[in-house]
């Protein structure tokens, strides 16, 4: 297979503004909750979203050990039973708001080269993981993973499907483009890029900066260059 060389100098500060139009949009969407539309269901879509808002605020500001019914009433503005007629307790409800935000999928468009979408899927990933809300729950709730088994399932389906999605079409671009060698794993490739930046950014709390996430698209490009040798 001929290997196409990828030049990946260029400086992450050199985005147009559509490549960044889609790095604000998925980090703002990341922490909240998506509205349920009017008329949906017998429920009040509003209250139910106000609800949704009100649990990931309390996730971030107490953690999920200290979030309780109330509190999260209290912050929506409704009664307690407007949440139990939604969800049957607190682990529940918390389950099932967590895992669609955690199954989101990431706006991947085609950029036209194996570095812009790598460029583009770091400088996303890594504005969601610092967000005021994200950056709180997630350490939270990965700590009580441990703990908990029904929350450990949940989130490791949701952020599993939600990887193979992105692994699926990063690497498959790639290699139609002659890129990437035919047998890249895109399994081993998500894991390549996103470990790093939740290790620095979710657990060692380490700012990334521009150079950084340069050197980790070299670091993260040789890495499956040389595993398709």
């Amino acid at each position: 297979m001929e290997r196409v060389r990828i030049d990946v100098t260029v400086r992450l500060a050199d985005q147009t503004a559509e490549r960044n139009r889609y790095v604000l949009a998925y980090s703002d969407r990341v922490a909240t909750v998506k509205r349920v539309p009017a008329g949906a269901a017998v429920l009040r879509g509003d209250i139910t979203a106000a609800i949704r808002n009100a649990v990931m605020n309390e996730l971030a500001e107490v953690g999920y050990g200290r979030l309780s019914i109330e509190a999260v009433a209290r912050r929506a503005g409704v009664g307690k039973t407007a949440i139990y007629r939604r969800w049957g307790n607190k682990l529940e409800m918390v389950l099932e708001i967590v895992s669609d935000v955690a199954g989101r999928s990431v706006p991947l468009p085609d950029t036209g080269s194996f570095a812009g979408d790598l460029q583009l899927l770091m400088m996303i990933v890594s504005r969601a993981l610092q967000h005021r809300i994200a950056s709180q729950i997630i350490p939270d709730l990965m700590a009580e993973a441990a703990r908990n088994p029904q929350i450990a399932e949940t989130l490791q389906k949701a952020l599993r499907s939600h990887q193979q999605a992105v692994g699926d079409k990063l690497v498959g671009q790639a290699v139609a483009r002659g890129e990437l060698p035919e047998d890249t794993d895109p399994e081993v490739a998500v894991d390549l890029i996103l470990g790093p930046l939740y290790w620095r950014l979710a657990v060692a709390r380490t700012a990334i900066d521009d150079e950084y996430l340069e050197k980790m698209i070299n670091a993260v490009t040789g890495a499956l260059h040389a595993g398709g040798e």
